[in-house]
């Protein structure tokens, strides 16, 4: 049962990126680029995700435990640190080259675009890499 509701919130996310045009690269890149082809369309949707994902939260933490689990698993730090900001900027860096996050790379996979295509490999590199760098610094 888990598994088919974590590939329904899975498709529905998926389906989520392709209608705002946030899998779409280059919409995602206009919407970054403030002194050329500006798009703020992007904008209303990470506000509107925003909304969601706030009321969203209020509800589900005021629960003694959720529904599949035997509790939340919420962040224990909320200071911030150089790992946190050293991976923001690769972060950033791949959105504003690449016009991609992970969650929409993931979702154009099925597009086999080019971009997808270098994209994500290098995005699994770079996971891989962390982990093994964060192993040998015993963090």
């Amino acid at each position: 049962m888990s598994i088919l509701l974590n590939l329904a919130a899975g498709l529905i996310f998926g389906l989520g990126l392709v209608l705002s045009g946030m899998a779409n690269p280059a919409k995602v890149l206009n919407f970054l680029d403030v002194t050329g082809s500006w798009d703020p369309s992007l904008a209303f949707v990470m506000l509107g995700a925003i909304a969601v994902t706030a009321m969203g939260f209020r509800l589900v933490l005021r629960r003694p435990k959720p529904l599949l689990e035997q509790s939340f698993q919420l962040p224990g730090q909320s200071s911030i640190d150089g790992p946190l900001v050293i991976g923001s900027a690769i972060f950033g860096l791949g959105w504003g080259l690449f016009g991609f996050c992970p969650g929409p790379a993931i979702t154009s996979l099925g597009l086999a675009a080019t971009s997808t295509l270098v994209f994500v490999p290098m995005m699994l590199i770079g996971i891989a890499a962390a982990a093994v760098i964060r192993k040998r610094l015993g963090s």
